[in-house]
């Protein structure tokens, strides 16, 4: 097939799908609002359920939701009514998603869901349906076209409910105001976890391992300290201990480059002064991104009266788990 067909059909699937989803934003109404109230108030968990590939962006909201605090759990409805439906208890909430609204394995299991008095939000293409007319909660995530060729493969349909899922999702972790060291203990391994998770303390380098000169030292001297700890720079303090500076190798190759004699010089005169800082509360993560942002390798941790404690180095974070 001639290369521009191809991309002409992927421009074409990419631009209905985010059309089907840009029309959602204006369906959004006291609907989602009962919807996220519901489910917010709900004291058990939330039962996510659907059918075919219904069913699969169904796992995906329930995984999202379990992972931002929303307990949540998908149940296979055609399992459901063959005894699975025992897994749900009448604090819960249900959450089903059906394009068409008739899917029969959902109205099959739907009778046993009501007689336990667990109230039903759906996502829908088809708001005049039969599961919509026993919902308590229907949110309409119908779109004109479908992306396939056809009209027939679930694909702006099933994008939409996806993309309704991660807003009930976030709607739902910003009402329970989940905090970030929240978040990293749902998410205990990988590297979501760890960047949510990883302060600077954690990785910053404290007593000897930091290197300090005092601004009245010569150049030699910088050169000696920055060698010895073997970082790539020196802070630089006044007569009080306080920091005032640093040097780094990038300031030691530029003012080679000047020219003039480098070791006699005076600390002071060469280093650069108001380095970066960062608070060993804050996220690694932060650190990483201050120092991508200022093209620089550390950053320094200063005590309370603004004497250096601690330093964290690029190295220290690439050889964590956050980048």
């Amino acid at each position: 097939m001639d290369p521009a067909r191809l991309l002409a059909i992927a421009e074409r699937v990419l631009r209905l799908e985010a059309e089907a989803v840009l029309a959602l934003t204006g369906r959004l109404d006291e609907r989602f609002v009962a919807a996220v109230e519901l489910i917010a108030r709900c004291r058990g968990r939330v039962i996510v359920t659907g059918m075919g590939k219904s069913g699969l962006v169904g796992r995906k909201v329930a995984a999202t939701m379990a992972s931002t605090g929303t307990p949540a759990y998908f149940l296979h409805p055609a399992e459901g009514v063959h005894g699975d439906v025992g897994m749900v208890a009448r604090d819960d909430v249900v959450l089903a998603l059906s394009n068409s609204g008739e899917t029969d394995e959902l109205l099959a299991v739907l009778p046993a869901l009501k007689r336990l008095g667990v109230p039903v939000v759906l996502l829908t293409g088809s708001a005049a349906s039969s599961l919509a007319r026993q919902a308590d909660v229907v949110l309409d995530v119908a779109v004109s076209e479908e992306a396939c060729p056809m009209n027939l493969a679930p694909t702006s349909s099933t994008t939409a409910a996806l993309a309704m899922g991660d807003a009930l999702a976030m709607a739902l972790l910003e009402l329970r105001g989940l905090r970030p060291e929240e978040y990293a203990a749902l998410h205990p391994g990988g590297t979501l976890g760890w960047k949510a998770f990883v302060k600077v303390q954690d990785l910053m380098r404290t007593g000897e391992a930091v290197p300090i000169v005092g601004e009245s030292a010569t150049m030699k001297e910088a050169l000696e300290e920055m060698t010895a700890k073997r970082r790539g720079m020196t802070t630089v303090v006044d007569a009080a201990g306080r920091l005032v500076g640093v040097v780094t190798d990038g300031d030691l190759r530029r003012l080679q480059l000047a020219g003039g004699s480098l070791l006699d010089r005076r600390v002071g005169d060469c280093m650069s002064r108001n380095p970066k800082r960062i608070d060993a509360e804050d996220l690694a993560a932060k650190a990483l991104a201050v120092m991508e942002a200022h093209q620089i390798t550390s950053l320094v941790i200063t005590d309370a009266s603004g004497r250096p404690h601690a330093f964290i180095h690029l190295h220290d974070i690439l050889g964590s788990k956050i980048a």
